[in-house]
């Protein structure tokens, strides 16, 4: 080490560097998205509302370090607006690695599609995470090693700065023992020198374990890449079909932000897993045709041509009647018949909406019921739910009760009650839909029930004119006494019947039983497009 120098300003001198770097220096950043108290707050407002968050956290946290920061700077980047990353160099180097990953995940072109699904939605930037767990869990297995690097290397950093600050404290005591001259007793004068001696090998044990994490990170970075990529295109597909899924049933972002974190977890699983979860799509198609039929649908539209009657509407003049205003004497004649309203019209029967009771969906729920129908394998279950979700959609915007009636065999019977003046929790839709009996088929028990449902409507509110939907693909027959009374009640109601065959195991022919039992009967064999059902949207 050479000659032991005893001045004290020499010490100093030589000890000038390390009393720099023994200052208190700020803190190193732990998360990479820059956040203020408010993004603090809805963190853990997040983690507190989301148990298989803190599940996910728990898990990773038993294998792997620092991964509750992780999971933080994931869900941050997923729900604000503008998410902002700090520099690498401001990051504790055990966090580089979450840096890393996060950066990946910003500037991925998956990114841009999974944000416009989880921005400003706790709920959906919380799944969005959840979503990538497993590929997390691959993704910190592989990236062990370069963790560990960085955990070395924050490590040794703070050995550098104790070791720096034993040679402020060495040089402090020394200063104690100072004499007139300067000078210090050979013993201080050592213990600072080895105290230096000491901050030079730490200094340059954390420089090496700077090198040996920056090559570990940058080993490791393509396979960050490449896989966040790919976790980050799978949680935006999950959002796209939670958001697809919620949407088909009806549910828009202001009801779902209403629900809390495990309501609206448990209602996504429950559709996801429900009767019609492979059918998503057809109930989605099935609304968005009703909510565009409803909006053509016009009360006294003019429609068909039938003839010719008489009128004052100018627009629907008969071509024989232009000339009378071309005949200066005859203009007098015209103008009074059309005083009197008996110029020659056409005659036209328009689209009219008459009803004004409850709207009835009866539907078949036989084994037959089951069995996928056309090439797309959608069932005649999924087709009558998926229509009547819709009715239920269109007595809500009519102000009208809604009761789905789901039959099988005589004892088989469900009834499911809408009144327009109650809100009703999706839940109460979910069960009318999974709700499936699976026995025979009977006529007269569910029309018994929707008559039952009308007449005792038109006891208690004074409305008549309902609107029944039959749907089924069977046959059954009924007694002559049964359709005495069917008839009897039909004509002292005045209820309307809509039915709908599906497939070719009902009759539908003239003289059938669902002929008589149903003003406008259509038959369905392909059951992928919801327009078949078109018009009853117009008509009820």
């Amino acid at each position: 080490m050479g000659k032991t120098l005893t001045k004290l300003k020499d010490l100093a001198a030589r000890a000038g560097r390390w009393l720099g770097l023994a200052q208190p220096s700020p803190a190193r950043a732990t998360t990479a998205v820059v956040s203020d108290r408010f993004d603090d707050m809805t963190w853990r407002e997040i983690y507190d509302q989301a148990p298989a968050l803190r599940d996910l956290a728990d898990d990773l946290n038993d294998r792997f370090d620092h991964t509750g920061d992780l999971i933080r700077d994931l869900v941050l980047a997923a729900f604000k607006a503008a998410p902002r990353l700090r520099g690498r160099s401001d990051m504790d180097p055990s966090r580089r690695v979450n840096h890393q990953v996060v950066e990946a995940m910003l500037t991925s072109p998956e990114y841009e599609e999974l944000h416009r699904e989880t921005v400003g939605d706790p709920y959906a930037a919380a799944m969005a995470v959840l979503a990538q767990a497993e590929a997390l869990r691959r993704l910190l297995e592989q990236t062990r090693e370069a963790q560990e690097k960085g955990q070395e290397a924050r490590d040794a950093q703070q050995d550098a700065v104790s070791a720096a600050q034993a040679v402020a404290d060495a040089l402090a005591r020394a200063g104690e023992t100072e004499d007139a001259k300067g000078t210090v007793p050979h013993g201080s004068a050592a213990a600072v020198d080895q105290a230096i001696e000491g901050a030079e090998q730490a200094d340059e044990a954390a420089r090496g374990a700077e090198q040996s994490a920056g090559q570990a990170l940058a080993a490791v970075t393509p396979a960050i890449r490449t896989a966040i990529r790919r976790a980050t295109a799978l949680a935006a597909e999950a959002a796209r079909e939670e958001d697809a899924l919620m949407r088909a049933w009806g549910l828009g972002p202001g009801q779902l932000e209403r629900m809390s974190f495990e309501e609206r977890a448990r209602l996504a699983e429950r559709l996801r897993t429900g009767r019609l979860a492979d059918f998503v799509d057809i109930v989605g198609r099935f609304r968005m045709m009703a909510v565009g039929e409803r909006a053509r649908r016009v009360e006294n539209a003019p429609g068909e041509l039938v003839g010719i009657t008489l009128g004052d509407d100018l627009s629907r003049l008969i071509p024989s009647e232009l000339p009378n205003l071309a005949v200066p004497v005859l203009r007098s004649v015209f103008a009074a018949r059309y005083a009197e309203a008996s110029l020659m019209l056409y005659d036209s029967r328009g689209e009219q909406n008459t009803g004004q009771g409850a709207i009835i969906a009866c539907i078949d729920t036989s084994f037959s019921m089951d069995i996928p129908l056309g090439a797309d394998g959608t069932t005649g279950e999924a087709w009558a739910k998926a229509c009547a979700l819709a009715l239920l959609d269109q007595a809500r915007q009519s102000k009208r009760d809604f009761v789905g009636i789901l039959f099988g065999s005589a004892t088989e019977l469900s009834v499911h009650r809408f009144p327009a003046a109650t809100v009703h929790p999706i839940d109460r839709a979910i069960d009318f839909a999974e709700t499936f009996f699976g026995g025979g088929t009977d006529f007269e028990t569910p029309l018994t029930a929707a008559a039952d449902l009308l007449e005792e409507e038109f006891n208690e509110a004074g409305r008549a004119r309902g609107d029944i939907v039959f749907i089924t693909d069977g046959e059954c027959e009924v007694s002559e006494e049964w359709m005495h009374r069917w008839n009897e009640v039909k004509r002292q109601l005045d209820f309307r019947t809509f039915g709908i065959a599906i497939g070719n195991g009902a009759s539908t022919g003239t003289g059938s039983v669902l002929d008589a039992l149903c003003d406008n009967l259509r038959n369905l064999t392909e059951l992928a497009d919801p327009r078949a059902a078109a018009d009853l949207f117009r008509l009820i």
